[in-house]
């Protein structure tokens, strides 16, 4: 991941996002010799992904019962 000064990003950003847009490339925004940030491309997941990430992680049987009992706590404040 290459490193760019945060002055170089601003006169090329134009430039920096066509290369994280085209070619997927990643780089690190420096300033006053300390990384501030990085700019990297989107994941690109698409629904196929999403599918297989829920087959991976079954739903919680308990998850409806935790629900409920958080929702019990809910106080509503009626200031009509």
């Amino acid at each position: 991941m290459p490193d760019v000064t945060a002055t170089d990003a601003a006169r090329n950003f134009a430039d920096l996002l066509d290369a994280v847009e085209h070619r997927e490339e990643h780089f690190t925004i420096i300033r006053r010799g300390k990384a501030i940030a990085h700019l990297d491309p989107v994941s690109r997941g698409g629904g196929r992904d999403v599918k297989a990430m829920l087959r991976r992680h079954r739903p919680d049987p308990a998850w409806a019962d935790d629900l409920g009992a958080v929702r019990s706590l809910l106080v509503v404040d009626d200031r009509s």
